[in-house]
């Protein structure tokens, strides 16, 4: 246990978060054309809890 009292349970949010953001840069990478969408593909990939969680507000919203 650490001295700050928590165990190491917060690592696995944080690897869980980095292979949804492999994952989706793969995605987002193999949907893109050109330079700048591969671009585009990186920077979407860091942000797509985002679009996620605002998506599903907006179903519940319906």
């Amino acid at each position: 246990m650490s001295s700050n009292g928590y165990g190491g349970s917060a690592a696995a949010g944080g690897g869980g978060y980095f292979l949804g953001m492999v994952g989706s840069a793969v995605w987002f990478w193999q949907q893109a054309d050109g330079f700048w969408e591969h671009v585009g593909a990186l920077l979407q990939a860091l942000v797509w809890p985002a679009f996620l969680v605002y998506d599903v507000f907006a179903a519940l919203a319906n």
